[in-house]
């Protein structure tokens, strides 16, 4: 703000009477309100005395502008000056009068830009600006009528500096240079304000501007604009994540993913939705096997240039030159690798999207996209698109079940409702009969796709997928790869199969190892071309010696059984001794694994490895309780063993099956089954096999209540175990026959017995065998520290079934010492094990006992629903 007076510079000091001076400029001839001067003053915190500043301000500019200016009526104050002696006004005039030229000329940057400002200006100064910029647009347009570019051109570029990201006048200034001649100049501008765009702002130039670069374009007599992309897919479905990410900006995008994964119709789709985006015009280049200088002499002839130079370094040059000015959206569809890729990629300003059938990670800096299983939801909105919602909505269990088929692969589904949509006389049932006995010979299209896949693997690589495709859709650890291969490590097969999105990698388990699943539809795929039986029981050979290592290392023996005609394949005993740690963590890890694998081997025909392997997995199973997978496993291995003649097999699965029989009181079962596996292992003359059998059958008759025969089954056994010196056996039957004399009231027997089990039990480290004997012993002694010892021996080991027990037993002293409270809630965590482990034996006895607590307590209403259930147990058993 400047005020003369004839010519001569007229000072007005202070801040703050030069912003009262400008806000009453701004207002000529108007009265500005005292309150809003204040706001404008002091806009945070006005003193209590702004009132009569500002009359001391208005006193001070009085006498520095002199004459009759300043006026004031009461509520505020104004300024009166001639229209020519403001040049606001004087702009506003010349603007009406169309001398845009002279108007201009009295413009000197921003208004006020010596004053700090205030909001309440904008409200005038806002639309001067706006004036402003129509006096120059009509000025230019003078200058071009005129003929003068130069003059549009150095005009547009100064407003350019001080409004950088106006697209109207950017417009306005590649027309102009474009008309002018200077069409070089034109196009690195749009690129200028393109990249000032992205980059700053995060967007894309608006459609006004990429008009006028495309205008710019074709008048130039470039090649006509490329738009090679192939058709979008009008039903596709799902995919919104990887959508999403595409939709904003991004330099190089690489879409992975196994065969049949949509990743062409993803990125053409995609590139549909950004074409607006990239007027210059739109590339496609199918990469599948082609070298580089091919397809760059393939891209240049798009581009115009009609004769490519001689080498692809000199070709790689010239595209990245001409993109230069002419940002594009690039397709490169199916491509082998980043070798491939590179020579094709632009400088800044294009996008190029990627697809590939491999991981490629090599290229800095680019978005990765992998795209996994269509969600069933999704693959059930595209089959229903193609096929027809409503044929989908009438049949939603066969929809569902063809989907499964399908494995999430969007060109499965799309194939599957490509065979609906041709035969409408058919269900939807009839497909899915039809995908269950064959089908990849239903999905051809699905086969053909996986056939270039496959064709292009080493055979390493192929023999391992046909092998994990046998093993099922359960996900392995890394090491299985070396036994399928037979060697130790194999790290570098199974990479080159992830980075082919052939074998997928879903994390690592508790115990440090990578897993890896083969998806459905590769697998069976894999299965038609290559499936190896003897890297199959390589396989469960590895499997049966890394169980049985994990097996000895755990914290309790039971009786266990071993195949000596199931082959062993040993890891190397540094991985073996790390995997099996903490052997309980590595079964749990493998649990279901570990089932699958029995499952596959009986299938196989493979007997001696199923009911090795299920052998093998009994002490765990025991452990912890998992009567359901010991159960199925067991069947399963004995139906193998039986088919193949096995009879030694038979007799241990017997055994198993009748343990978890006795454990779930199916008393009559369970003998039956040791009964039966006690005659082939007497018949095959397997002593100590035998021995176990017996003392089956001597839990059994203990259970039932006939000790004398319990009894004698166990004295059997005994003398069995010491002729075999199974010190294990031996600890067993001692104890056993403890517990059966401290239930018959022979104290002084059970107390020798039980000595004799502990110190077995100590000698040989068998921890779970320490805590059933305290618990025993607790039992003979009546004390209560025998039972905590047991109990926390049980608890550390994870065996919920024997902590029961001790709780259980506990809970018995505690009642007699009148400790109520703790005795039944320790009876009612019990309770609950027993029931979910169905023991009804345990059950019924704990059953009883809460009634027996609630009848002394007085609540005789409890107690007798408590003691009428425990009686309907009782004669259930």
């Amino acid at each position: 703000m400047e005020v003369r007076s004839a010519g001569d510079p007229v000072r007005v000091s202070g801040k703050k009477p030069r912003m009262l001076l400008a806000t009453l400029l701004l207002n000529a001839g108007h009265v500005v309100g005292a309150d809003q001067l204040v706001e404008i003053l002091w806009p945070e915190r006005p003193p209590r005395s702004a009132q009569a500043n500002i009359r001391t301000y208005v006193s001070s500019l009085r006498t520095d502008l002199g004459g009759g200016h300043l006026r004031g009526d009461g509520s505020g104050y104004a300024i009166d000056v001639p229209g020519d002696a403001l040049d606001l006004l004087v702009f506003e005039d010349l603007v009406t009068r169309g001398d845009f030229a002279g108007a201009l000329a009295l413009w000197r940057g921003a208004p006020l830009a010596d004053l700090p400002g205030s909001p309440l200006w904008d409200r005038r100064l806002e639309p001067l600006l706006e004036v402003r910029l129509r006096a120059a647009e009509n000025l230019i347009a003078n200058h071009l009528e005129g003929g003068d570019q130069a003059g549009a051109i150095a005009l547009l570029r100064s407003l350019i500096a001080e409004h950088p990201y106006r697209e109207d006048l950017w417009q306005q200034l590649l027309l102009t240079l474009h008309r002018g001649g200077r069409k070089a100049e034109a196009l690195r501008a749009y690129g200028l304000i393109r990249a000032q765009l992205v980059d700053e702002l995060g967007v894309e130039p608006g459609a006004d501007l990429r008009r006028a670069y495309e205008t710019i374009l074709a008048d130039e007599g470039a090649p006509v604009v490329p738009r090679q992309l192939p058709p979008d897919t009008p039903d596709f479905t799902g995919r919104a994540e990887p959508l999403a990410s595409l939709a904003a900006p991004f330099g190089v995008a690489i879409v992975s993913g196994p065969p049949g994964a949509g990743k062409t119709a993803l990125a053409v789709h995609a590139g549909h939705a950004l074409r607006e985006r990239y007027p210059a015009g739109q590339l496609y280049l199918d990469l599948a096997g082609r070298e580089p200088g091919e397809l760059l002499a393939e891209a240049l002839r798009a581009l115009g240039v009609d004769t490519p130079p001689p080498t692809a370094h000199e070709r790689s040059a010239l595209l990245r030159t001409v993109l230069a000015e002419r940002p594009m959206l690039i397709l490169l569809d199916d491509a082998d690798g980043a070798d491939q890729i590179r020579p094709l990629l632009p400088g800044n300003g294009c996008a190029v999207i990627v697809t590939s059938r491999r991981k490629i990670t090599e290229l800095p800096g680019a978005l990765q996209l992998d795209l996994g299983e269509l969600p069933p939801a999704d693959a059930l909105r595209l089959l229903g698109r193609i096929a027809g919602a409503d044929r989908v909505a009438r049949e939603p269990q066969s929809a569902r079940a063809i989907v499964a088929a399908c494995g999430g692969s969007p060109l499965a589904v799309r194939s599957a409702g490509a065979r609906l949509a041709a035969r409408p006389g058919w269900s939807l049932a009839v497909l899915k009969e039809r995908l269950e006995e064959d089908l990849l010979g239903e999905l051809k299209e699905v086969r053909a796709s996986l056939d270039r896949s496959y064709a292009a693997l080493p055979d390493e690589a192929a023999r391992t997928l046909g092998t994990l495709g046998l093993l099922g859709g359960q996900a392995q650890p890394g090491w299985v790869v070396g036994a399928v291969l037979d060697r130790p490590r194999a790290d570098d097969v199974t990479d080159l199969l992830v980075d082919a999105n052939l074998l997928r990698l879903v994390g690592t388990d508790p115990v440090g190892q990578p897993r890896y699943v083969v998806p459905g539809l590769i697998g069976a795929h894999a299965l038609e071309r290559h499936a190896d039986p003897d890297a199959l029981g390589r396989v469960l050979a590895a499997w049966t010696a890394t169980t049985e290592h994990a097996m000895t290392r755990l914290p309790t023996v039971v009786f266990s059984l071993t195949s000596d005609r199931a082959p062993r394949w040993r890891l190397p005993a540094r991985t073996l001794d790390r995997l099996t740690a903490d052997p309980t963590g590595w079964f749990e890890a493998e649990h279901d694994t570990l089932v699958g694998a029995v499952r596959v081997a009986a299938e196989a025909g493979l007997a001696a490895s199923a009911w090795g392997l299920a052998a093998a997995m009994v002490p765990y199973f025991d452990l912890h309780c998992h009567f359901d997978a010991w159960s199925r496993t067991h069947a399963l291995a004995l139906d193998a063993a039986r088919s193949s003649g096995d009879r030694y097999g038979e007799a241990a699965m017997l055994r198993g099956l009748a343990q978890v029989s006795l454990y779930q009181d199916r008393y009559e079962e369970s003998a039956g089954q040791f009964s039966r596996a006690r005659r082939i292992f007497r018949e095959l003359g397997d002593t100590r096999a035998e021995a176990t059998t017996l003392c089956g059958l001597g839990a059994v008759r203990q259970f039932r209540g006939d000790v004398a025969k319990a009894l004698g089954h166990y004295r059997r056994a005994l003398a069995m175990f010491l002729a075999a010196g199974d010190q294990n056996g031996e600890a067993f039957v001692r104890q056993a026959i403890g517990r059966l004399c401290l239930r018959n009231g022979d104290l002084a027997q059970a107390g020798k017995w039980l000595k004799q089990a502990m110190r077995l039990a100590q000698e040989l480290g068998d921890s779970h065998r320490e805590g059933c004997v305290s618990l025993q012993i607790g039992r003979l002694q009546q004390a209560v520290s025998f039972h905590r010892h047991a109990l926390d021996i049980f608890e550390s080991l994870g065996d919920r079934h024997c902590g029961a027990y001790a709780m259980q037993s506990l809970a018995g002293l505690q009642v007699a010492r009148g400790e109520w409270a703790p005795a039944s809630a320790g009876l009612e965590r019990s309770l609950e094990v027993f029931q979910e482990l169905g023991d009804r034996s345990g059950e019924a006895q704990t059953t009883e006992m809460l009634g027996e607590l609630h009848r002394s307590a007085g609540r005789t209403l409890l107690a007798n629903d408590y003691l009428e259930h425990a009686s309907t147990l009782r004669r259930s058993l």
